[in-house]
């Protein structure tokens, strides 16, 4: 079963997400099948949140379930 869920990266107090698709079972910084955005929970920049709505829409189709988490980002980003 795959997944879409947040990949954490940035340093210690400065967090940055990758929005990828990954196996379920892989750890939660491990290696991924395709990334499709990014989210900085920060907002230090405007464009603090970047999703591929045709990759998303894919995956989705194919039976890849996104996290609660990743599902607001996408309603987001749609919107």
């Amino acid at each position: 079963m795959t997944k879409i869920r947040l990949s954490r990266f940035g340093s210690k107090g400065n967090p940055h997400y990758r929005i990828v698709v990954v196996d379920s079972r892989a750890k939660r910084d491990g290696g991924y099948i395709e990334r499709v955005g990014y989210y900085d929970p920060r907002k230090t920049t405007k464009d603090w949140l970047k999703v591929d709505m045709e990759r998303v829409n894919y995956w989705l189709g194919v039976g890849a379930q996104p996290t609660d988490t990743v599902k607001k980002l996408i309603k987001q980003a749609s919107a």
